[in-house]
């Protein structure tokens, strides 16, 4: 009974390892690399002027109109408590949606650059560090090992919870009264 409920868990083990392998489009951010899984992403568009929205988090820099639809845009050094970089010609924004409260959501976040989508195995891919990331740690899926050098791979669910942005808000909000 004991070596039945071991195989269950290490094959639970196994499927969430290969649940991880995949796509990824990766990006750099604040001269990091970063990576996203490719399901998550819906598009990547050119950088242009946000409309900002009063009254929110410093890492939402505004909202824009994509195809009729508001879509708020996430400054992801800002919301990992960075200065917010300079705006280049390589500067985009990525598309992506994320599972908030039981619903879809769709959210741009503005990246530096993008680089390449990669085919990372789940063999390459190394559990999140308990410290030394530089960012939090829950916003960490785990670090994939590509050509030699770490990509941080992250939980957009995290990084991008509406609860979380919503909380930041309101705590913004209740200080300026």
């Amino acid at each position: 009974m004991v070596e039945v409920e071991a195989q269950a868990v290490a094959a639970a083990a196994v499927t969430r390892k290969a649940a991880e392998a995949g796509q990824y489009l990766t990006f750099v951010l604040g001269g990091e690399a970063y990576a996203i899984g490719i399901l998550a992403i819906k598009e990547i568009i050119e950088y242009h002027e946000l409309t900002e929205v009063p009254m929110m988090p410093a890492c939402v820099r505004g909202v824009i109109n994509l195809r009729g639809a508001v879509v708020p845009v996430v400054d992801l050094q800002a919301r990992f408590g960075r200065k917010t970089g300079e705006v280049t010609k390589r500067t985009c924004i990525v598309i992506v949606e994320v599972a908030s409260q039981g619903e879809r959501q769709v959210i741009g976040v503005v990246v530096d650059a993008v680089s390449e989508v990669l085919d990372i195995e789940a063999s390459a891919i190394e559990p999140a560090p308990s410290f030394g990331a530089g960012i939090r740690t829950d916003f960490i899926q785990g670090m994939g090992k590509v050509r030699g050098k770490f990509v941080i791979l992250l939980d957009v669910d995290r990084v991008l919870s509406l609860n979380d942005l919503s909380a930041m808000s309101g705590a913004l909000g209740a200080t300026q009264d």
